[in-house]
């Protein structure tokens, strides 16, 4: 669809546009300082509604996070239906929200409401950054480790959550690691000075590591049985629990990506299963890849190596 709008004028100051799918834009305003933006929003994808605006708050605040970027101020936007709902609804939402925000010292300077009936919720946020020390999903290159900070999973508990299928203990499970903050993998970005990063969300693993595979031109390999899973949801995809994303994911990388015939279909499903206030990816040279986990591993006790990167091999992911 964006191929057919009129082409933008050429700016040298903005550093990361949209044309390579990452994470957030970075506009330079001088040499040592520039602006990180994002926006995002979705549906409510648990029952709490001061836990749904946390996530909501973490989800957006971690794209600022995944480039390296500090985050700064934020917009809430909101769809809530002006009748039908109670009104407390919507203040334990922005109240949980409010308390991510002040905990991670970022400013709430407004934003922007719609009477709708599906209720949605996010914020539009603003960071800064040195222009100097970007990641990007163009970052990765041969010889690179892929580590995954966090585990996957959440797209099939939540909707074990709305059918009444995911257990207390798996809900509990899949809460505290959408809570867990991206900000102590931004700290590890600048002090081993990651080039290639991104977070795990809408497109799941398997749609965000193409995205980084396909802007950094190269194969990357994600070694299956290496991929943390959130406890429980293995069950639930064995059982159907999927999100309508499950196909748009497949289509989205359509036919490039190889996959071994010895992995579990079920498991497959968790791959393209879209992640809320998912883990980062994030590339970083062999060599400095166990200290690079070891340090993630005081925050993400899940993290884990879960791949490589090589020179593009015929297709752009290969599972194994």
């Amino acid at each position: 669809m964006l191929s057919g709008l009129e082409r933008q004028p050429y700016d040298p100051n903005l550093l990361v546009g949209f044309d390579k799918a990452d994470d957030a834009g970075v506009y330079r305003l001088r040499d040592d300082l520039a602006l990180v933006q994002t926006l995002d929003f979705f549906t409510p994808i648990v029952d709490d509604p001061f836990i749904y605006g946390q996530i909501a708050a973490l989800n957006s605040i971690n794209d600022v996070w995944a480039m390296g970027g500090t985050p700064v101020t934020a917009m809430a936007i909101t769809c809530f239906p002006k009748k039908g709902v109670d009104f407390s609804i919507l203040q334990e939402i922005m109240r949980g929200g409010l308390s991510v925000l002040t905990e991670n010292r970022v400013v709430l300077v407004g934003g922007h409401s719609v009477d709708n009936e599906q209720i949605m919720f996010g914020y539009s946020v603003t960071g800064t950054i040195d222009p100097n020390h970007v990641a990007t999903n163009a970052g990765a290159r041969p010889g690179d480790a892929i580590i995954l900070t966090k585990p996957i999973g959440t797209g099939v508990i939540s909707t074990g959550i709305k059918r009444a299928k995911a257990s207390p203990e798996v809900v509990a499970e899949s809460i505290a690691t959408m809570l867990t903050p991206g900000k102590y993998a931004a700290e590890a970005i600048a002090k081993f000075d990651v080039k290639g990063a991104t977070d795990v969300t809408g497109f799941a693993l398997l749609g965000h590591a193409w995205e980084m595979a396909c802007a950094s031109n190269v194969t990357i390999e994600i070694d299956s049985a290496r991929v943390p899973l959130i406890n429980g949801a293995l069950d639930l995809a064995r059982i159907g629990m999927l999100t309508g994303a499950d196909k748009t994911n497949r289509e989205y990388v359509g036919e490039d990506v190889s996959l071994d015939e010895g992995i579990d279909p079920n498991l497959m499903k968790l791959f393209y299963d879209p992640q809320t206030a998912g883990g980062l990816l994030l590339a970083i040279p062999e060599e400095k890849a166990n200290d690079l986990l070891s340090d993630l591993r005081r925050n993400y006790e899940r993290a884990e190596v879960i791949g490589r990167v090589i020179r593009h091999a015929g297709r752009t992911i290969v599972f194994k």
